[in-house]
């Protein structure tokens, strides 16, 4: 059985999704969570971009034992230097480097002729191997690249001693038949091809990125990269977990496996979603919330009398449980802390009596807590930025034909109480305006959304928010029972994140690729 090379950029081309802004801790929780996954390979980041991706990519090298981990590199000097100083204490270092190879960007953004391409990408490869010990080289958009050229560029590739060169199709234009026959050309035409690994990046502008990545293996990619979710730039990447169970479902036809720890596809699909702000939705083949659900008579039906009549892979598989232990208000910390475990989280005694006094707050509101409850009240504490604000109540008053209004009570770090109220054009508008008054931040909400985490009239609500202020852009999450509550949980949230990112944050450079 051939393995398959997991390449992951969630990191990189995945935090390149518009909104998404990962710090140095959330890229370093990610990246320990790719390694339980067992990713092989993982791009950290893209160091030229800023001295803070820099830093962060740096972080990552030093926390992950047991993966490769790359940056990326245009094919300049600088950006391999940076990559180089980003790398610094990584166990297995690799340094991605890139450079466009069809005509509209050879024509429109680089402005070289094919030859000049060449000697480009071939003085780059060999710089870069002065320094790192290893190299992939990717043509980018060498889906609209001539096949000749691809098998000039390649070649040359392989003769300088890169160790993977990867054939992306960067804007997600191709068909599985035309993706799949590059590969195939390659094979057929490129001398020494064995000395090197195959990669495959795809991108799903048209909706084909998992079905081109598939097509690629079938005609002997070694490696796919990918993101979890499928997260990333415009309609993202290839999904990496949809790959992950094509191919173990499908064993016998695709003659290739990953090595991948697929019970831990679940968690690292929560992790990715609550860091980035990127809800999964429902009917997201593999880890969404409607992958493993039958509402269907006639499926339900099916399910009872043999679940392989229309469940191809099980929810155990990807680390789901189908059986719940339902808690409430009665319930004892010895089994709250039981389930916790079963949920793959260990706490401190101190993060445990936290966690379990929210716990049972919500017991009081609600007559049953769920799993997903549980999750919910453990992620939003598990996620906190230090604390320079905290919500201590909230009073809301509003009348449909009255101008809504809100008194807060904020607790500041070192003590201090800060009691405002405000009014708004709605509930949520005066709750917001009445913390802006007590923090004294000047901000815009650039985004706000709410999902219920759970069902029934009694569900636990989730709330969303995106805060700006000049460059910086940061997150909040806030759940509770009532929304409004949430909503303040979410700003309060956010506003101390901005406040921890505006202490460290250098310039970043916008980078697209």
């Amino acid at each position: 059985m051939r393995k398959i090379y997991i390449f992951d950029t969630t990191l990189r081309d995945g935090e390149q999704s518009p909104g998404v802004n990962l710090n140095t801790r959330e890229k370093v929780e990610i990246a320990y969570q790719l390694e339980k996954l067992g990713i092989d390979r993982m791009e950290a980041g893209f160091p030229a971009a800023s001295p803070g991706d820099l830093a962060a990519v740096n972080a990552v090298a030093k926390a992950v034992k047991n993966s490769t981990v790359i940056g990326l590199s245009r094919a300049r000097e600088q950006d391999i230097d940076a990559v180089r100083e980003a790398l610094k204490g990584a166990q297995d270092p690799c340094i991605h480097i890139f450079l466009a190879t069809s005509p509209i960007h050879r024509q429109h953004k680089l402005r070289m002729e094919k030859a000049q391409v060449l000697e480009t990408a071939r003085s780059a490869i060999r710089y870069g191997l002065k320094y790192l010990p290893k190299v992939e080289f990717s043509l980018e958009d060498a889906g609209r690249t001539e096949l000749d050229f691809v098998v000039e560029m390649v070649t040359m590739a392989v003769q300088e001693g890169a160790s993977v060169v990867n054939i992306p199709d960067t804007v997600g234009y191709l068909t599985p038949y035309e993706y799949g026959n590059i590969f195939k050309h390659i094979k057929e035409n490129v001398a020494g091809v064995e000395k090197i690994q195959l990669s495959a990046h795809c991108h799903n502008d048209l909706g084909m990125a998992t079905a081109n990545t598939l097509a690629a293996i079938l005609n002997g990619a070694d490696q796919i990269e990918g993101t979890i979710n499928g997260i990333g730039e415009r309609a993202g990447n290839t999904a990496i977990e949809e790959i992950a169970m094509a191919l173990e479902t499908r064993q016998e036809f695709f003659q290739a496996k990953t090595s991948l720890q697929l019970s831990e596809i679940a968690r690292t699909s929560r992790l990715v979603s609550r860091l980035t702000g990127m809800v999964v939705p429902g009917n997201k083949a593999i880890v969404g919330a409607n992958a493993f659900a039958h509402e269907s008579g006639i499926h339900q039906d099916g399910m009872l009398k043999e679940k392989t009549t229309y469940e191809i892979m099980t929810p155990e598989s990807i680390g789901l449980k189908e059986s719940k232990l339902v808690l409430g208000k009665h319930s004892g910390r010895h089994a709250f802390r039981e389930r916790l475990i079963e949920l793959g989280y260990e706490l401190s005694e101190e993060e445990l009596n936290r966690s379990f006094g929210q716990f049972k707050d919500l017991a009081d509101r609600k007559k049953e807590v769920s799993d997903d409850d549980i999750l919910a009240l453990l992620e939003e504490k598990l996620a906190d930025s230090p604390e320079v604000f905290k919500l201590e109540t909230l009073f809301v008053t509003y009348g449909n034909e009255a101008t809504p209004s809100a008194k807060v009570r904020l607790v500041t770090d070192e003590g201090q109480v800060i009691e405002t109220e405000a009014e708004g054009n709605g509930s949520v508008d005066a709750i917001y305006n009445a913390i802006d008054q007590a923090s004294s931040e000047a901000v815009v909400l650039s985004d706000y959304s709410i999902k219920s985490v759970t069902q029934g009239k009694d569900a636990l609500g989730e709330v969303h928010v995106v805060l700006t202020q000049n460059d910086l852009s940061v997150q909040g999450r806030g759940v509770s029972t009532d929304i409004l509550e949430a909503s303040a949980r979410a700003y309060v949230d956010a506003l101390n994140g901005l406040i921890d990112k505006r202490k460290t944050y250098s310039n970043r450079v916008d980078y697209k690729s």
